[in-house]
């Protein structure tokens, strides 16, 4: 529309013109070289508007076939451009099938036509981890760390041949330094993370943490459960190499970090023991049993009384129950110790208080057992105990640390599982009923990757792979 406006306007303008023009013609005269030209006002204008068309019409003519080579150069630019993209795109497309040969040869028509090494060296890289020449990969991957556009991506390369080859320090090595390229990357500190607690490297691993928790990527609490797990690793190598008073320092911060964490507060309970404060190590147990009692904390408790009598025990541990009297294990507590002292009746009434709500097949073995032995002990029912016996044959076997990544059944708590080295995945639940507490049967093969966990390799694998090519 506006152009519209402006073009009859310019119409409007030149018909004004002419108009003025021809109603005075003037004249004009001329003498140039000899010769003597006389004409009007418009005549001249006419011919001067004529001549400047004819010179621009030649000018760009001159331009046209000056600027011709450049344009064939770039016309074969944009064709080799445009061909190398197909061989790279189609050569992404193989990779994604599997099929390493045709993946080999567009890498090389990628490389021949593109003059843009970044995206070539991913896709010859791809290409020679699919054929299985890691050798020639990890040369990719060393050329790409060494420009600016795609280090990131030929670390995280050169990274996952270090797992796969089991070098654990260069892994660690290279983690680290992707995590300082990428720090605000929560996969890559979760990678970081993993190849550090299975290092070893836990006063690091807590650091990571930290950022991370910083940084939002990890939530609060899931942050202070894998802290208070880290500060237990610590006190126990701590107590390990003799320093007791950091031991005692880093079960004090796990046991604080999470409430209710039944290994840290057993550690720091034992510990204080060691270091003659036994009412703070007693407060400690009698602290957790009120949100969760534990049969663990139960077996501290007989260790916090050495040389007092069976009676005496019994009378501590009543006081623990009563913290929570109405829960099961309270209950079994109290039961487990009345028959070690031979008290009969109130072993009878707390055992009969425990399997109150619970079913005939559905009754624990611990109870079982224990019910055999007040049958022996009270009653001297050596058939009614075997009958209790054959019960808890077949009843719900014992809660125990279960591995919620491999299923393998330990007897004590760690922050590493032993069998597939996953964090932090221990926890107290009825094991299946076919299982056995201890060392890994030997024909378990363990995992091909040396650092024995597949959840850094899973993590990687979700790092982002597309590179800056930008500078």
């Amino acid at each position: 529309m506006i152009r519209s406006i402006w073009f009859l306007i310019l119409i409007a303008l030149i018909s004004v013109i002419a108009a003025i023009l021809t109603d005075n013609p003037g004249a004009v005269s001329l003498n140039w070289l000899g010769y003597k030209i006389e004409t009007s006002v418009g005549m001249l204008l006419s011919g001067i508007l004529i001549i400047s068309v004819c010179l621009t019409v030649a000018y760009r003519i001159w331009f046209f076939i000056r600027n011709v080579p450049k344009r064939v150069s770039k016309a074969h630019l944009d064709w080799r451009r445009n061909r190398g993209y197909t061989a790279l795109t189609q050569g992404m497309v193989a990779v994604a099938a599997g099929d390493a040969q045709e993946a080999r040869r567009q890498a090389r028509k990628a490389e021949d036509f593109l003059a843009d090494p970044p995206l070539t060296m991913l896709l010859s890289a791809q290409a020679a981890q699919l054929s299985g020449d890691e050798k020639a990969a990890g040369k990719f991957f060393e050329k790409m760390s060494e420009r600016k556009g795609t280090k990131y991506l030929g670390i995280h390369g050169m990274l996952n041949q270090a797992i796969q080859d089991g070098d654990k320090d260069a892994a660690l090595e290279l983690a680290e330094q992707a995590n300082d390229l990428r720090p605000k990357t929560d996969k890559v500190s979760k990678a970081l993370f993993e190849l550090q607690v299975q290092s070893g490297n836990w006063e690091e691993a807590g650091e990571t943490i930290q950022k991370a928790v910083k940084d939002k990527y990890l939530n609060i609490e899931v942050g202070r459960r894998r802290r208070a797990a880290i500060f237990y690793q610590r006190s126990v190598d701590a107590e390990a190499t003799g320093k007791l008073t950091d031991a005692l320092a880093f079960a004090k911060k796990a046991n604080n970090l999470t409430p209710g964490f039944v290994p840290a507060a057993v550690r720091t309970a034992r510990l204080l023991q060691g270091s003659g404060k036994r009412r703070k190590a007693i407060s400690i147990i009698e602290e957790i049993w009120v949100t969760n009692p534990h049969p663990l904390l139960i077996d501290v408790i007989g260790e916090l009384s050495p040389g007092v009598g069976a009676q005496e025990k019994m009378r501590t541990v009543e006081q623990l129950a009563s913290y929570n009297k109405d829960h099961l294990e309270s209950h079994l507590a109290i039961a487990k110790f009345a028959l070690v002292a031979e008290m009969w009746q109130e072993a009878r009434e707390h055992l009969t208080a425990a399997s109150l709500d619970l079913q005939d097949d559905a009754v624990p073995a611990r109870i079982c057992r224990y019910m055999a032995e007040l049958e022996e002990g009270e009653n001297h029912d050596l058939e009614g105990s075997r009958e209790w016996l054959k019960k808890a044959a077949v009843a719900e076997p014992d809660s125990a640390w279960n591995c919620n990544h491999c299923g393998q059944v330990v007897a004590d708590w760690s922050p590493l599982c032993t069998h597939c080295k996953t964090f932090d995945s221990l926890d107290w639940r009825t094991p299946p009923r076919v299982t056995r507490i201890g060392q890994v049967d030997k024909d378990i093969k363990p995992s091909s990757l040396s650092v024995d966990d597949k959840s850094v390799d899973d993590a990687l694998k979700t790092i982002d792979i597309i590179p800056d090519v930008s500078s």
